[in-house]
């Protein structure tokens, strides 16, 4: 994990709801070692899922490479020929972490909102502590 990547975990999809709106699902998934669990909003036009699935999560500070900040320069205004983050990834969202509560025990729970589309995520303080700031990536493969 580099100096941008915040927190990272491959999760198994555990339930998928697309009852409500025409292209979002909500996803539940559980870490592989069991400790973190999130429910996601997701666009399944772009990026598919089912139940069973295993999904790759980094949640980052910037997309850079080599882990400096964004200096106000959006993910498209990444010049021609420059790689970052998002080019290893098939879903990239940015979003502004908006809420932090104690969980059970030694866990804490962190709400983020990607224009709308949300993130619940509860685990581990040692494993969620990184969070702590205001905006982040989100970044997606299987």
């Amino acid at each position: 994990m580099g100096d941008s990547q915040l927190y990272e975990d491959t999760f198994t999809l555990t339930s998928l709801n697309a009852q409500k709106y025409d292209r979002v699902s909500r996803i539940s998934a559980t870490s592989e070692d069991a400790s973190t669990f999130l429910t996601l909003d997701i666009n399944t036009e772009l990026y598919p899922c089912s139940v069973g699935e295993r999904i790759h999560l980094v949640l980052a500070s910037t997309l850079s490479l080599d882990g400096s900040k964004d200096d106000r320069k959006g993910w498209r205004e990444v010049g021609r020929g420059e790689t970052s983050l998002a080019d290893m990834y098939d879903y990239v969202c940015h979003g502004k972490i908006y809420r932090f509560e104690e969980g059970d025990g030694e866990n804490i729970k962190v709400f983020v909102s990607f224009g709308g589309l949300l993130l619940y995520i509860e685990g581990p303080y040692k494993k969620l502590t990184p969070l702590r700031i205001e905006y982040v990536y989100l970044l997606l493969k299987k």
